[in-house]
């Protein structure tokens, strides 16, 4: 099994889920952080914590949590972000801004836009 900052346990004690293999979002997580965040000024504990949280991030946009049920009526809403607005989306992955004290994560997927002068 690779080395990841994280593991399933540390996951799921943060997020209730019936996914039971966790190790395809720990892996995306890690990457991520991994590729975006080394280097970035951020420590190694916060660097897991960072992970452990985009991890159930990914989790949640994969089997999306209960915002509100009824027992009477067995209804259930679902807490979903809208389309297109990334770490945004879900409460973990709102963590995941917070604790990004770099602002990486939170540009992920904006467009640059540069200027040149011709002279």
């Amino acid at each position: 099994m690779p080395d990841y900052r994280v593991t399933q346990g540390e996951v799921e004690a943060i997020i209730d889920t019936d996914v039971e293999d966790l190790l395809p979002f720990i892996a995306i997580a890690d990457a991520l952080v991994t590729d975006k965040l080394t280097g970035q000024g951020i420590g190694t504990a916060m660097l897991k914590e960072i992970t452990r949280w985009l991890a159930a991030h990914f989790v949640a946009i994969r089997d999306p949590r209960v915002k509100q049920d009824k027992t009477a009526e067995a209804s259930a809403t679902f807490f979903l972000g809208k389309e297109g607005e990334g770490l945004k989306a879900t409460p973990y992955g709102q963590q995941v801004l917070a604790l990004d004290t770099s602002g990486t994560l939170a540009n992920l997927g904006k467009r640059t836009a540069s200027v040149e002068a011709i002279a």
